[in-house]
């Protein structure tokens, strides 16, 4: 089905004029679309994450009493519980909304380990929270759609809401394609983190940073058991390397962490400058998009990200725009003992022959425990 006819369904018979969510690769042509539609931030707003998103669309539904609809891919499921449960449930406030979900390890069909269990328990959460949904795959059109309208709109006017859950290639559209100013490339500038960090362990945010990681290592022949990488949990690196940080003070702990999982769960900048560990340094690299999934943009590309590491108080912070910059930047923060922020803006792309790691999670986390448990 091509995006704009879902968009049609929603926008003229569902009446449907504001959308928020957080991007999902299964979810990207709908996303592109929407950004081609709406530029409005009072149209459509691309949330931190789907918490963040369900009280967008909740906020919405008060000054309007419109229907608004929250996209994400089912990892997000557990960022929407609590407002799905405690805000605009029909036992709280009965807000009606659409939801519309990015079905990731579907039961069945291939994909990387971390969508295994979410893709599981996907339709199961949705029956948990009471909320009736609409299966989209290959086969379905717009058509299909037009046949459950009536069901829908009977759901929404009780004021429960309504979750369409989308397959792997059920929507086909062109794509946006984002750009930004910055000149260094993602791969370049882990290269420069590894060769700075040395011996040190490296906590590696989710997404493409982590397929670099493991293939430079590949490349470098170095060992894998230095770097943890955090395949899914987009947002928590940063938490893991505190917990590590604290409990290894005499290790210099690096965390590689991306402007969208930053901002997913900022809370956790500032619980990292309360403790003020002086053996962490935490290193955004900022292209401003979402590039793992499609690369839509971030709220990076308008707030200064190294303001507010000083407002958390990390006491060392950087950022860095060219190659001379972030070696002196990296050099600074391995030499000293305090709290590190460095900022690496980067431009958007990657290796078109970018692979994936060879090894699984569980020896990932098995090595990496014998090379910290020395440290």
């Amino acid at each position: 089905m091509k995006a704009k006819d879902f968009y049609g369904f929603l926008h003229k018979d569902l009446e449907i004029s504001f959308f928020t969510g957080v991007p999902d690769s299964l979810l990207h042509p709908f996303i592109s679309y929407l950004e081609t539609a709406h530029a409005s931030a009072r149209e459509h707003i691309i949330a931190a994450n789907e918490g963040n998103a369900v009280a967008l669309a909740a906020g919405y539904y008060l000054a309007t009493g419109q229907i608004p609809c929250v996209y994400m891919q089912n990892s997000g499921q557990g960022n929407a519980v609590n407002p799905a449960v405690s805000l605009t449930s029909k036992a709280v406030y009965g807000i009606p909304g659409v939801f519309v979900v990015g079905w990731r390890g579907e039961p069945g069909a291939k994909d990387e380990p971390q969508h295994k269990r979410q893709g599981e328990i996907t339709l199961d959460l949705l029956e948990l929270l009471h909320m009736k949904y609409m299966v989209i795959g290959r086969d379905c059109d717009v058509f299909r759609l037009k046949e459950r309208l009536e069901y829908v709109k009977e759901e929404l006017r009780a004021g429960n809401s309504f979750a369409f859950v989308v397959k792997k290639g059920a929507l086909e559209n062109e794509s946006v394609h984002h750009v930004n100013s910055y000149n260094m490339k993602r791969e370049e500038i882990i290269e420069q983190i590894l060769n700075a960090a040395g011996d040190d362990p490296i906590i590696c945010t989710t997404g493409k940073a982590s397929r670099e990681l493991y293939e430079l290592r590949v490349k470098r022949r170095e060992s894998h058991s230095h770097d943890l990488l955090t395949v899914g949990s987009m947002g928590h690196s940063s938490s893991i390397a505190l917990g590590i940080a604290l409990q290894k003070p005499e290790a210099k702990v690096w965390c590689i962490d991306g402007d969208g999982a930053a901002l997913m769960h900022m809370g956790a900048m500032a619980l990292i400058g309360s403790q003020n560990p002086g053996n962490l340094i935490h290193i955004i690299i900022n292209n401003e998009a979402h590039e793992t999934v499609g690369g839509a943009p971030t709220a990076a590309k308008d707030i200064c990200l190294p303001k507010i590491a000083e407002g958390c108080g990390y006491e060392q912070v950087a950022s860095a725009t060219d190659e001379k910059e972030l070696r002196e930047a990296l050099a600074a923060a391995k030499c000293e003992n305090k709290l590190a922020f460095i900022e690496a803006k980067a431009a958007l792309g990657s290796r078109p022959d970018l692979g994936r790691p060879a090894t699984s999670p569980e020896q990932n986390k098995t090595e990496f425990m014998k090379f910290i448990e020395g440290k």
